[in-house]
């Protein structure tokens, strides 16, 4: 097995079974193809939800536990983002059926959990996940879970600039590609953009429907310019540690230095 786990969609069907054996831990990456400043890739969310998925895979395998690491789901509730081309969202009632309906079927294949690796914070996104992940634990009595990063006990290991609320495309999802995917970024474009400090999560309370209306003339909040790939590890470490947490039964390593 990989650090960073095994991907289901790279296995055979008899490597899958083999492994699906050991009652691994499913990671389901989720993200969304959706603007990020002009700097970033509209699916700035689906790499990060891997590379969270990956480190935390990492931090499952290293304390003995198996993990496989689903194909990541694309197309969400991503409506914030429409004022800008190529965003594509499905609606949320649709969207929810079909989480319930993967994870059910994933329920059924021998996982021990499911933890859903969600990257993407629209509100009605992140419920939309809560619901599914509910239903599908109830009825199969499988734990079924989604870590909220916007949980101030998650937050408060996540950069200022995230706790601030000017968390799409600036420094803390530029850093992270420039650490997990960093051809991704257009680092010259980058350097150019001021920073905005727009509280997007309370602009949206206030009753902003979309990144536009929120203040976001080209897509982003916070200081795309201060991203560096240092940065973007620490934050995925944070992630990674945050969804193995999420596991029944795991137990973060202390520091043996300390």
């Amino acid at each position: 097995m990989t650090t960073n786990g095994s991907h289901l969609a790279r296995l055979t069907w008899m490597q899958a079974a083999k492994l699906l054996r050991q009652h691994p831990v499913g990671l389901l990456p989720i993200g969304a193809i959706e603007a990020h400043g002009p700097h970033l890739p509209l699916d700035t969310d689906v790499i990060i939800a891997v590379a969270t998925a990956e480190n935390a895979a990492a931090k499952l395998n290293a304390a003995g536990t198996p993990t496989i690491i689903l194909p990541p789901v694309c197309y969400t509730v991503s409506f914030v983002g429409t004022s800008f081309p190529g965003t594509t969202p499905v609606e949320a009632e649709q969207f929810e059926a079909y989480l319930t309906s993967l994870l059910t079927q994933a329920a059924r294949q021998g996982y021990q959990a499911i933890i859903c690796c969600n990257a993407h914070l629209e509100p009605e996104h992140v419920a939309r996940i809560q619901r599914a992940c509910r239903t599908v634990e109830e009825s199969t009595g499988l734990p079924v879970r989604a870590p909220d990063q916007r949980q101030e006990h998650h937050a408060a290991h996540l950069s200022e600039e995230f706790r601030r609320g000017a968390r799409h495309a600036g420094s803390y999802e530029t850093s992270i590609l420039l650490a997990a995917k960093p051809d991704a970024v257009d680092r010259n474009t980058a350097a150019t953009l001021p920073p905005v400090w727009i509280d997007l999560p309370a602009r949206l309370r206030e009753g902003a429907r979309t990144f536009a209306d929120a203040g976001a003339e080209l897509g982003y909040f916070g200081e795309p310019a201060r991203a560096t790939a240092e940065e973007g590890h620490a934050m995925l470490d944070a992630l990674g540690t945050m969804i193995a947490s999420a596991v029944p039964g795991y137990s973060q390593p202390t520091d043996k230095s300390s």
